[in-house]
């Protein structure tokens, strides 16, 4: 059994590459591209049968060099929401997505992909249906668009076999210290409270009280779980959120960060109003500057996810993000440090 995996040294990707060997699978075939080249670390304790670059793995998989291919996960992706290069996201984003598509309509290869929440920019209803799809940026129109192809087709029935988006709301986890300023809120605030020795979180905003600001926070853990609960069942098409349908606030993220690090040396848990009064926890003013393009809540709707049949519970904020600061307290020396 083969397996493709593009995005393959990313976050998602490489944690998806992970789950197959867990499973035994180690016929992967990793398609990215190693800029930066240090991204290589993401795979070096993982199992591979091959590595392409994403600029000759097009030619190859349409002439089908791979021969029978199981499923593909397409992680692979610009995920820059600040990139203001329209074409360059377009590229990347949607035409070559589009092309693997078409290439796996020919060979009969179910698709699963990474679309994004950010589909919804400007909504505050995170359904799947069009009417509630406001893309702010090019990243966001980039991923909607893909997704209105793939929507079409599947009504159209257009498909030789399994697609299916995943909208991806704020994901953190293991595997993305190259991700550098667009990695997680949990990622820099380990890295802030170390560095620091306080967190910082935006001040009273939107309606919302200091730190209150809410979005849904998904565990990696739980997006490579979803991805292979579909992959398992491939009579199941079409595009899901995958949040974990439960908003929670900054305030949540920065004391499950601070706390799981005094858990490690020994120290009490303490409450957010002790953080604040010890100033392990301190607020800024909201910055001028994202006055009127900042979400300050965002909440999967899980109604067609569990439609399709995935009945798994989702981790709090303080289950995953407690396993994530164990896992960067025990890899420091390995993916934990800023690439």
């Amino acid at each position: 059994m083969t397996y493709i995996v593009t995005g393959a040294a990313g976050f998602i990707g490489a944690n998806i590459v992970q789950a197959l060997n867990l499973r035994g699978i180690k016929n992967v075939i990793a398609v990215d591209e190693l800029k930066p080249a240090d991204k290589y670390r993401n795979l070096a304790d993982l199992e591979i049968s091959d590595y392409l670059d994403k600029s000759e793995f097009i030619e190859a998989f349409a002439k089908g060099k791979f021969g029978k291919v199981e499923a593909i996960f397409h992680e692979g992706a610009c995920s820059d929401t600040m990139e203001t290069d329209g074409q360059y996201m377009m590229a990347n984003n949607y035409r070559y997505s589009l092309d693997l598509l078409d290439i796996c309509t020919d060979q009969r290869i179910p698709f699963l992909y990474a679309s994004s929440a950010a589909t919804y920019g400007g909504s505050d209803v995170f359904k799947e249906n069009r009417e509630f799809e406001k893309p702010l940026n090019v990243y966001g129109y980039s991923k909607f668009l893909f997704d209105q192809v793939v929507r079409q087709r599947l009504a159209d029935e257009q498909t030789s076999a399994q697609v299916v988006g995943f909208r991806y709301f704020n994901v953190y986890g293991p595997r993305e210290s190259h991700k550098g300023r667009m990695a997680s809120v949990a990622y820099h605030h380990y890295h802030q409270f170390l560095e620091a020795g306080a967190v910082k979180l935006f001040g009273e905003y939107g309606g919302y009280a200091e730190g209150e600001q809410k979005r849904d926070f998904v565990s990696v853990e739980d997006v490579v779980k979803v991805n292979l609960f579909f992959q398992e069942n491939p009579e199941k098409s079409g595009i899901f959120n995958l949040g974990t349908g439960r908003a929670q606030p900054f305030n949540d993220v920065a004391k499950s960060v601070i706390n799981s690090l005094r858990a490690h040396k020994g120290e009490k848990e303490l409450s957010l109003h002790e953080l604040v009064d010890e100033r392990l926890i301190e607020y800024v003013a909201f910055p001028e500057a994202l006055r009127g393009k900042y979400q300050s809540f965002t909440q999967a709707d899980l109604t067609q996810l569990r439609a399709a049949g995935y009945t798994s519970d989702f981790l709090t904020v303080e289950q995953g993000v407690r396993n994530y600061i164990n896992w960067l307290s025990d890899n420091s020396d390995f993916l934990a440090q800023p690439i």
